[in-house]
């Protein structure tokens, strides 16, 4: 296509009206264009819940605090986290999923464009479905509002005796709307790895984010399967007279809590595994070298995913379980460790040497790495039985969780953004507000999480509504609390940089990290049919192999 054909094409796309655009993206198929989609709904329920989270800290600033009722703080708690897994993080990582995969595996969409529009548009149905709850759940027979049963819903809260109205109902369809949304998202993604990648790319040359990609999406389908089994069993208690969770009827609220876990922990490796993918891309790149054991790496991906399923019930060391079943997972739980753990040193053996440039992304990934460290060795910790029955209704756990998914998922998304924007944008971010944003995140994390523990230590339970003086958690909670205004302060400064940079920022050229991955073969931003002609490859770094045809790395794979 020649200069000016292209030209023409941009002011015809420019000069549709607003109503023609937004029609296109509504019913869009294109795997790319649902990317942005998934990402863009994710940023904005990310506010949603900040806030949430910056007036439950405001109302443990001191004691006797009364800022909000207790009765609007247990649905503050319960909105916070139900948005945060299912509403920001499980959309970000399939937004990112879908945009990256099938460019990274030289194909030309996902395997099924209309199961993946479809897709979205359940999962988005059941964050603003939950949502409504604010509204309609006061409206309708003047009973309930938000729900307020914390987002693990334990039984028998959930029961039509303690949760009169209908703001249970809401959480329940919403997340049951959602995880059809992202069942049918992890079918996409594994079929699409499977069966279309270009010529040339067998397994042990796809790239490490197909990978992990790959190993996520099996683990959704496992995981969100019993949890949607799970929502519907509780409907059926609450509307048509089951009794699986009433244990006066001869259910068990215990068995409420398996279902909740047994996806509730696989859930953290869904969204850790991207964020391996993230740092697996990014760091080699960065230091200009080849990922460090990239068999290994594989291998420990999938050693995660089995192992992942395995684990849940550490989560419920406090109900009283048998010592054989303790036992049990208090081994599983310290196994995953070493997987894990092998893909934290072949990060630092490939850093290890390199010519590392210290750009935004490679912060960010270098911020995850020791984050994550740090959030995996307090997780052993708590695999400890012992230990967790002190600690684990307190905010030590809740300290631990938040490294897991701000310190480490969220530091490595952040430089997914900043690596990969270029490319979906044609533009670049500004290095200087992205490491303004890194520094003002960094300490804010700092702040909020490291000394959460220890209040903690001290005692203090997780979800209270207020506290009494005098028991040496008051400096903590206060030293937490000013933490999150500079992760407020740097979360501003990121979405800033992504609206000023889309407008006004430098063009970025097809490859400005001179990286090695297919996706930077092609324009930025890449063309509805992603390649003109489907690419072949002869190695894990094809880029590579054409900038320099004297030194291919096909010789050595």
């Amino acid at each position: 296509m020649s200069t000016s054909s292209i030209a023409l094409s941009e002011f015809t796309a420019a000069s549709r009206p607003w109503t023609l655009r937004l029609h296109e993206w509504v019913t869009t198929v294109d795997h790319k264009r649902l990317g942005i989609l998934y990402i863009v709904y994710s940023l904005l329920f990310l506010v949603i819940g900040g806030v949430e989270a910056g007036i439950m800290r405001l109302q443990l600033v001191r004691p006797h605090n009364d800022l909000v009722s207790p009765q609007f703080f247990n649905q503050l708690f319960t909105m916070h986290g139900t948005t945060m897994i299912f509403f920001v993080a499980m959309p970000l990582v399939f937004g990112f999923a879908n945009y990256l995969v099938p460019l990274m595996i030289g194909a030309r969409d996902m395997a099924f464009p209309r199961l993946n529009a479809f897709s979205f548009w359940m999962s988005a149905f059941g964050g603003i479905f939950l949502y409504f709850s604010f509204f309609g759940g006061n409206g309708l027979y003047g009973a309930g509002g938000a729900p307020d049963v914390g987002w693990f819903a334990y039984a028998p809260l959930t029961a039509k005796t303690f949760s009169v109205g209908h703001n249970t109902d809401y959480w329940t369809l919403s997340l049951l709307a959602s995880g059809i949304g992202s069942i049918g998202t992890a079918i996409n993604i594994i079929t699409t790895i499977l069966c279309m990648r270009c010529p040339g790319m067998t397994l042990g040359k796809m790239p490490l984010l197909a990978w992990l990609n790959l190993t996520m999406a099996s683990l959704v389908i496992l995981a969100v399967s019993p949890l949607s089994a799970a929502q519907i069993m509780l409907m059926i208690d609450r509307y048509l007279g089951g009794h699986f969770f009433d244990t006066q009827a001869g259910g068990s609220a215990v068995i409420w809590m398996h279902f909740f876990w047994i996806f509730g922990h696989p859930e953290v490796y869904v969204l850790a595994l991207p964020a391996f993918a993230f740092a697996s891309e990014i760091i080699p790149v960065f230091s200009r070298k080849a990922i460090f054991g990239y068999p290994v790496m594989v291998l420990a991906t999938i050693a995660i995913g089995f192992i992942g399923m395995s684990v849940w019930a550490h989560h419920m060391f406090t109900i009283g379980m048998s010592s054989g079943a303790n036992i049990f997972f208090m081994l599983s739980t310290m196994v995953i460790a070493v997987p894990t753990g092998i893909k934290i040193f072949n990060w630092l053996a490939t850093m290890w040497g390199g010519k590392i440039r210290f750009a935004t992304p490679m912060m960010f990934c270098s911020g995850f790495l020791f984050q994550f460290l740090v959030a995996g060795l307090t997780g052993v910790t708590l695999a400890v039985a012992p230990f967790d029955w002190h600690l684990g209704n307190s905010y030590y756990v809740v300290a631990h969780f938040h490294y897991v998914i701000v310190g480490g998922i969220l530091f490595a998304a952040f430089g997914a953004f900043y690596y990969w924007f270029p490319k979906v944008s044609g533009k670049m971010l500004s290095e200087a507000l992205g490491k303004l944003h890194f520094w003002l995140f960094f300490i804010g994390f700092h702040l909020t999480f490291d000394f959460m523990h220890v209040p903690g230590l001290l005692g203090m339970p997780r979800r209270i509504y207020t506290y009494e003086p005098g028991r040496g958690w008051d400096i903590w909670n206060l030293i937490v609390t000013i933490g999150v205004f500079f992760q407020a302060a740097g979360t501003l400064v990121f979405v800033t940089n992504l609206i000023w940079s889309y407008f006004r920022g430098k063009a970025a050229g097809n490859d400005p990290w001179d990286a090695w991955t297919l996706e930077w073969s092609t324009s930025s931003p890449p063309p509805a049919y992603n390649y003109a002609v489907i690419p072949t490859v002869r190695s894990r770094r094809p880029l590579w192999d054409l900038k320099h045809p004297e030194d291919p790395d096909w010789r050595y794979e």
